[in-house]
């Protein structure tokens, strides 16, 4: 069994990451252990558990992990900006690291494949532009999902396991640089396992 530690800002990003992760195992025939260590307070709360979780390794007061996932918006910082920022914090842990950086918000992650959407809605959505502006994406995620007539109680996050499992990854590869660099972290990750 692989050990994953999660990083996240948010349940939105734990959702999707384990939801991505759960997927590539069970198409591989893998069994995983997902570990949330950060799952609520955005991402300077994701970054400072993270920087404690890594002395407490560093100083072997915690198992080691077979993957370490960071999650976090590149908000405005752009995908480069961030991944930056959360290098330095990594340091010598880059080879067990990957990270998932949507750009510019998780919930635009969840309206990229149109089909998938509608597999599970029942009706598709808009393929989002990419703009950065707080809080856009939810709004569009909502309102997709009431015109296809679901009253999502936590704003559609809870429909992210059903959405990723429908989604066409090969496709999202080419569709979205951040998503296809997570993407493609994760399958590199399980082909090294193999």
């Amino acid at each position: 069994m692989r050990r994953i530690i999660l990083f996240v800002e948010d349940y939105g990003h734990e959702a999707f990451i384990s939801s991505v992760i759960q997927r590539f195992a069970k198409e591989q025939g893998k069994v995983v252990k997902i570990i949330p260590r950060s799952a609520r307070g955005g991402h300077g709360k994701a970054v400072a558990e993270l920087k404690l979780y890594l002395r407490e390794l560093r100083n072997e007061k915690v198992g080691f992990p077979d993957l370490l996932v960071v999650a976090t918006d590149a908000n405005c910082s752009g995908y480069q900006g961030r991944r930056k920022e959360i290098d330095a914090v990594i340091a010598d842990w880059r080879n067990i690291s990957i990270y998932a950086i949507p750009d510019p918000h998780i919930e635009r992650w969840l309206l990229l494949d149109s089909a998938a959407f509608k597999s599970v809605m029942g009706k598709g959505c808009d393929a989002p532009d990419h703009k950065c502006e707080r809080g856009r994406y939810k709004k569009i995620l909502m309102d997709a999902m009431l015109q296809a007539g679901i009253h999502p109680s936590l704003g559609g996050i809870e429909f992210t396991e059903d959405i990723v499992n429908a989604m066409d990854f090969e496709r999202m590869e080419q569709t979205d640089a951040s998503l296809g660099q997570f993407l493609k972290s994760v399958r590199n990750k399980f082909r090294e396992w193999a």
